[in-house]
């Protein structure tokens, strides 16, 4: 009888009965007011001048009109650089002790997102708020004495100029509670291999001694881990080897692209539980099993603002202009897609991530994560989103019954005429052909935009299948395997060239 395990989802299931129910909007107007009061003596403070925004009649609407919209090399280039180099005082009260290195999904040069301890104490809470959530997907006792396979980046974090460097996921691994430890797997000593590929091969190795019950990392590099432990010990399925395993918490990307090709790593359906960890802060989680679309954490460090996902408020880089409007939670609506904004208690201010959300549920305050501000493909006026891109690919699985998780995409031009070109990772004896005029159609069917920009401009669709693992490996030579690496979906004209010629010698090998 699993004793341990009913104490524990008995406690999990009398907080959840224990907790009220919550006003996100005032939860909302304390964040900021919080925020503003904290930082109203740094140099951000004073050059905006907090203390008239917190005098203000409206904090909201005063705030919004006081301090300009940044991106990361904006915010970098005028305030994080100060911080980098070890000033006090600067975005937030002292100095962080940790920095998140992202890259993103462009660009091989890490971004430096500073990781205040009061992030660290967010980021904790915000886990906290999970595993709570974990009492209204009807799961049995036994699964709360299982091991957790955490896959991210590396715990061995480096140490510069007095502070320490890692991914995000890597930071929050080694912030774990001392509680959880027996839990944790792969465990410290594995969980500190930088190599993505040698760390992989030690799961697989240690593989047996686990008995897993929860996966979680970002689906693209928990399918390849599966793999490997699969093809390691000459198994079926994962279910061979972790017959316990029930959970899988997915996070940063929508899991519906990878849903196909990772149920077929498995011998049975297990809960699929989405999270949106970023860099920046731990932003939003799936709180139950009726819907996959997960709640805004709006009482936790984090002040969101949005912004109407239209072509005329975004420039080329993927930045906002500065004179698009904002709106606050209370005044969103459901089904517009929104550039999502947010103010932490690392120090970040107005600071465009570069995800677009949409909301499903206002008073649940619910979104889903429809894509990037980068990855909107608007050449010709097709405007293309993310979201648009994997609907009509799950199209195509159903189409041709195949696997597509993996694709990228970018506007070419053919003797001076437009192209939409992608490549689809998806092993099929469908031909290039055949799956673009399929994928044509189905966009024309879908999105009007698209459509017309198809009668006039934008000439036509060309389709390249190539295998699914060189996708892992274009991000390998990214300098971006493993840890919070998402594929570019939308590429420039520069890199979907380099992603050409690296295609051509992987395959012409």
């Amino acid at each position: 009888m699993a004793i341990i395990g009913n104490l524990i989802k008995g406690a999990i299931d009398l907080k959840g009965v224990l907790s009220s129910e919550t006003n996100h909007i005032e939860e909302q107007k304390k964040v900021l007011e919080g925020l503003l009061k904290k930082a109203l003596d740094t140099h951000f403070g004073k050059k905006y001048n907090f203390n008239s925004v917190l005098e203000a009649e409206d904090i909201q609407n005063a705030y919004a009109n006081n301090i300009p919209y940044f991106d990361y090399h904006q915010l970098h280039e005028k305030w994080w650089s100060r911080v980098i180099n070890g000033e006090k005082n600067v975005t937030w009260p002292e100095t962080p002790d940790y920095f998140a290195l992202s890259s993103g999904t462009t660009g091989k040069k890490s971004k430096r997102i500073p990781v205040t301890n009061e992030m660290i104490e967010a980021i904790r809470k915000a886990g906290i708020k999970q595993v709570e959530a974990l009492s209204n997907f009807d799961l049995p006792a036994e699964f709360f004495e299982k091991e957790i396979m955490m896959l991210g980046s590396s715990t061995n974090l480096r140490e510069k100029d007095g502070h320490l460097e890692g991914e995000i996921s890597g930071i929050s691994a080694s912030n774990i509670p001392f509680w959880f430890e027996g839990y944790y797997k792969p465990g410290k000593e594995i969980s500190e291999i930088e190599d993505w590929d040698k760390r992989v091969q030690r799961i697989a190795e240690k593989a047996k001694e686990w008995d897993i019950g929860a996966l979680s990392g970002i689906p693209s590099w928990i399918e390849l881990m599966l793999q490997k432990v699969i093809e390691h010990h000459n198994l079926n399925n994962i279910h061979d080897i972790w017959p316990n395993l029930q959970v899988y918490t997915s996070g940063g990307v929508a899991f519906a692209p990878y849903e196909k090709s990772f149920n077929s790593l498995l011998d049975h359906p297990i809960t699929v539980i989405d999270t949106y960890l970023a860099s920046e802060g731990f932003i939003a989680y799936q709180e139950r099993p009726e819907t996959d679309a997960m709640k805004l954490i709006t009482d936790n460090g984090i002040y969101f603002e949005f912004v109407p996902f239209k072509p005329e408020y975004i420039n080329q880089d993927g930045s906002l202009q500065q004179d698009a409007p904002s709106i606050t939670l209370a005044e969103v609506e459901v089904g517009q897609d929104y550039v999502l904004l947010i103010s932490t208690v690392s120090g970040a201010w107005r600071y465009i991530i570069g995800d677009t959300i949409e909301f499903t549920d206002i008073e649940r305050a619910e979104i889903r994560i429809t894509g990037r501000t980068k990855f909107f493909l608007n050449v010709v006026g097709s405007q293309l989103s993310v979201q648009k891109m994997n609907t009509a690919l799950r199209e195509i699985e159903a189409k041709f019954n195949i696997k597509v998780p993996e694709f990228t995409l970018s506007a070419v031009q053919i003797n001076e005429e437009f192209y939409h070109h992608w490549y689809l990772g998806t092993e099929t004896d469908i031909t290039n052909e055949e799956l673009a005029k399929a994928l044509d159609e189905i966009l024309k069917e879908a999105n009007k935009n698209y459509r017309v920009a198809r009668s006039k401009a934008l000439k036509g669709v060309k389709v390249t299948k190539v295998p699914i693992d060189l996708f892992s490996e274009w991000s390998g030579t990214q300098k971006k395997k493993g840890g919070q690496v998402k594929m570019e979906r939308v590429m420039s004209e520069e890199k979907f060239s380099e992603w050409k010629t690296f295609v051509s010698k992987l395959i012409s090998k």
